[in-house]
């Protein structure tokens, strides 16, 4: 079985968990947990766990010096990819996600780092995590959630930015007139311009189009933003 053919297997999977906890009255995100849980170390089961920093996030790296000791926050960790290459690349690195299981697997495949793995609710953030991190960096967490409940996560992702602090997010993109179906729910500018009422200037815009093994073609965007009040 291809890679592709993994993912989407592990896609439906999700999909029914989510309708089954939706039918019993749960709240949207709960199936979350389930679905670490029941993935039980198979990273095949998670639609995300592709165990591989996010091209996105390597290349926009690639282009910056090394962090030099600046704290940084990855937002939904999941397997702990994305933490890891921040933190090879020189950040003081602390990564949340909703889920216990996520935070546990996470933390024992890289155990031999310095990232400090947390269980947090986006919607219910510590007080110690508000407005403490030069880099903020959230990829396919907002489009893994609907319009519905997506406006409280917006201003949730920028109050974790320190003043001057970077916000880098990283989603599927689709135009203004699409009508999105999700999940994930891709994301059009204008959703996004949501950061720019928060006391976040927009600092670079990239568009880009990543070609899965099957040769399906899907819209990206990546914006960089900074705090400026």
């Amino acid at each position: 079985m291809s890679k592709e053919q993994d993912r989407d297997r592990a896609r439906g999977n999700a999909d029914k968990l989510q309708a089954e906890n939706l039918a019993k009255g749960g709240e949207f995100t709960d199936w979350f947990e389930e679905l670490y849980a029941k993935a039980d170390g198979n990273a095949a089961m998670v639609p995300w766990g592709d165990q591989e920093p996010r091209p996105g996030l390597v290349e926009w790296i690639s282009k910056r010096p090394q962090g030099a000791g600046a704290k940084a926050l990855d937002v939904g960790c999941g397997l702990g990819d994305n933490a890891a290459f921040l933190d090879a690349n020189g950040y003081d690195v602390t990564a949340i996600d909703l889920s216990g299981s996520a935070i546990e697997w996470a933390a024992k495949r890289f155990a031999d780092s310095a990232i400090k793995f947390r269980q947090a609710d986006l919607f219910d953030l510590p007080d110690d995590l508000i407005g403490q991190f030069d880099l903020v960096h959230e990829t396919y967490t907002l489009q893994a959630l609907p319009d519905t409940i997506r406006p409280k996560l917006f201003k949730a992702i920028a109050d974790l930015v320190a003043p001057e602090g970077r916000l880098l997010v990283i989603t599927r993109s689709r135009e203004e007139n699409v009508v999105p179906d999700g999940p994930p729910w891709s994301l059009a500018k204008s959703e996004l311009d949501a950061f720019l009422a928060m006391g976040m200037s927009e600092i670079s815009v990239t568009r880009t189009v990543e070609v899965k093994s099957d040769g399906r073609e899907i819209p990206h965007l990546r914006i960089e933003y900074q705090k400026t009040c």
